[in-house]
């Protein structure tokens, strides 16, 4: 099933398919490492949904909800 990161729940793995927004969003989160083909893990949202704390490339990276908007997953079945 494919939907944006900031829809997964706590504990829901997926896989980068796309990253859209404008330059400096799309720029920064390329440069965290979040690029297609990469596995996600959902680890924590804060009591408001936001930030979510999630796993990438084997270290951890906190997100602002609407940067995770604009990633687009493969969620795991």
């Amino acid at each position: 099933m494919v939907k944006q990161l900031s829809d997964f729940a706590v504990g829901e793995r997926g896989k980068v398919k796309t990253v859209t927004g404008e330059g400096k969003i799309r720029r920064r989160l390329f440069d965290m490492g979040v690029t297609p083909g990469a596995d996600v893990l959902l680890k924590k949202k804060a009591p408001l949904g936001d930030p979510l704390e999630i796993t990438i490339r084997g270290y951890e990276l906190t997100l602002r909800q609407s940067e995770a908007a604009c990633v687009t997953m493969e969620a795991d079945k």
